[in-house]
Order: C-alpha cells, then structure tokens, then sequence
C-alpha cells in the first residue's frame, strides 16, 4: 500500500519537512489516534499500513530510516502522523502501533527531542541500549545514527528544530559566532526541575495552536516562539557550550562585563580598542585575554557580530514596499564595504542578506 497524505494544501505546504510533491493520496479518515495532544487533532497528515510506506514519510520527519515491524505483530501496523510547522520548528505525533524497530541511519541537518507519551521505548546508540520513558527523553543532534525500539502502543510526541536557528540562537546567547557544531547529551531528564520549563514551552506551543485569537492563529509570533523553545532546551539540556552559557552570568569578569556594557551603548559608532581600554581601566592585551578567556572570541569579532544581529533584526522587522534597503541597515551598522558584509552576513546566518529582507 502507498503512502497515504492528508490535504495536501492546507496540511503539508506548511510543513518544511514534508515533499509534497510525492503525496498526492488523500488520507481515508479512521477513527481518532490514540494519544494525540489536543493541538495536534485535526492535523493528521500521514498515514501508512505498510511499514514501506510509512518510512517514507518517517524519513522525511527524521531521517533516512528503516521500520522493522515485530513479526508477531505485522497485521497490527499503521502508522500515523500529526504535526503542526511554526517557523524553524515543528511538532508532531508518531504512533507506529505495533512493536518496531525505527532505524535512523543519520540524522538530517536539524535536532530533534523524542518523548514517549505513554508505553514503553528504548533507544540505543553506540551499541548502548537506554530507556526512553515519559521521565526520560532522547535529543538528537544532527548526523546521529541510533535505533528507536518501541513496544506496544508507545507513541512518540517530536519537536524538531532547525539546525541554523539552534546555532542562530545559541550564537545570540553566547555573544559569539560558534566555532564548532552543537552537540548535544543524546539522554535528557524529564524528572528534574529545570525541565519544568521545557514542558511550559510546549505547553504555551500548544495553547497558542489551539486557540482562535492568538497571534500564532494570527499568522504572527511563530519566530518567538520557536525561540523560546530552543532556548529553553539549550538552558536545560547538556550541550558542548553549556559551560560557556553559564560561566558569563556566574563567573564573568569585570573588565568583560563593562566592555560589553559600552559596546552594547555604542554599537552604532565606531569603537576602537583604546576606548575601550580608557572605558575599563585595563590594558587592551588584558581585555582581549578576558574575551577569549569568557567569550572565546576577540573583541572586534565580538562586535562584528553583534552588529550582524542588528542588521538581521531590521531586516526581519522590515515591511514589504516600505523602501527599506539592505545597504540601509548595513551602513546604519558601520558596514561600509557591502561585498565583504554580504560575505559575512551568508557565512553567519546562511542565506543572504536580501533573502532575508524578502522572508
């Protein structure tokens, strides 16, 4: 049996993740899936009851996969699919049915947090087997290869993020272009209580779907809500920059902090190094060894960057037919030369800097 999709206009043109062009077969509506969030009702988008068929669009979600169905239960397999796209991030509700093994062979360029609802999963990567349980999430960086073995009725709820807005995020955060991919701890714990606020994102998300009047309904505020998601996973899962996440707020040292203080007053001028030494008090050696010591990054590179996210932001904030320009926002922050800040501006955000004004 082929692959069968649901409303290909008003469901999969907004799902990213999804080709639309190879899911032309209208879904034959069944009875209500077990354990679909009340957000996700309504936003059936595909459905199988061939293991073939339903890795395709499971690839699509995750990766290329295979599904290797229990053989004592193959009768039983049909595989669902709910999800809603906001932005750079998606949820959505895999229920395979039946007891299986999903192997995903590498991760696509994004992330992804499973959480078993109800039922009973496990995960194994590196040949090491752990217990995805609703206490216990799997976090997927991209290119990871792990296998999914889910038992009877354990479906699955996915938020997956964009692998360019987590590094766009974190990179606001640190105050630094990032200087290797990130890479997260692939087990997280539901149970402490940090994640509390993991499961308020999702449950904002989810009240902003459901309800009529909210700006995401609206067509507005998708963009902050999908950073409040990736920000909060980045706060309270472990990561290869947690460290530097922490170490400003807790441990920062004076100098840095003042200089970021006059950098952020002053970021529309021309700031030299001298001023900023004559600001602080200190050396500039002192305060270049206290950026790469804090920051792992230079001062100039520091405020470079911080002005690409100005520019970024007014292009974004930009309204259609206004007149606004790229070459506007780019001499506004002390871009000069357009050819080397396009340069810059595609090597930080991947696209160019009219593609975002266009968005």
């Amino acid at each position: 049996m082929s692959t069968e999709v649901a409303d290909v206009g008003s469901h999969l043109s907004r799902l990213s993740f999804l080709d639309t062009a190879r899911t032309r077969t209208p879904v034959r509506r069944r009875i209500r899936s077990r354990g679909v969030p009340n957000a996700l009702q309504g936003h059936l988008v595909a459905q199988s009851d061939s293991p073939r068929g339903a890795t395709e669009f499971v690839s699509m979600l995750l990766g290329q996969s295979n599904i290797v169905v229990d053989p004592g239960h193959a009768e039983g397999f049909h595989a669902t699919l709910h999800a809603i796209q906001t932005h750079d991030v998606a949820m959505a509700h895999l229920d395979l049915a039946v007891p299986c093994t999903l192997d995903v062979s590498q991760s696509p360029e994004v992330f992804t947090v499973h959480m078993t609802t109800v039922g009973e999963a496990a995960v194994s990567i590196g040949g090491i087997r752990h217990a995805i349980t609703p206490f216990f999430a799997l976090v997927v960086s991209p290119g990871m290869h792990y296998q999914l073995h889910l038992e009877l009725d354990s479906p699955q709820l996915i938020i997956r993020i964009e692998r360019t807005a987590m590094e766009r995020q974190l990179s606001r955060m640190l105050g630094r272009a990032l200087a290797a991919p990130i890479v997260f701890e692939p087990i997280g714990d539901l149970t402490v209580d940090a994640a509390v606020r993991w499961h308020g994102a999702i449950q904002i998300l989810s009240s902003e779907v459901l309800s009529p009047g909210s700006l995401l309904r609206q067509g507005s505020g998708t963009e902050a809500l999908g950073e409040l998601l990736i920000s909060t996973l980045l706060y309270i899962q472990e990561h290869n920059y947690s460290s530097g996440l922490r170490r400003p707020a807790a441990s920062g040292r004076p100098a840095v902090r003042r200089s970021l203080d006059y950098i952020a007053e002053h970021l529309a001028e021309q700031i030299t190094l001298d001023a900023l030494s004559e600001y602080v008090g200190m050396s500039v050696r002192s305060i270049q060894s206290g950026f790469r010591e804090d920051l792992a990054t230079t001062p100039i590179a520091y405020i470079r960057d911080q002005r690409l996210l100005k520019v970024r932001a007014e292009l974004k904030a930009a309204i259609p037919g206004d007149g606004f320009t790229v070459t506007a926002a780019a001499e506004r922050w002390g871009f000069t030369h357009l050819g080397n800040f396009s340069v810059l501006y595609r090597r930080r955000f991947g696209e160019s800097p009219s593609a975002t004004l266009r968005r």
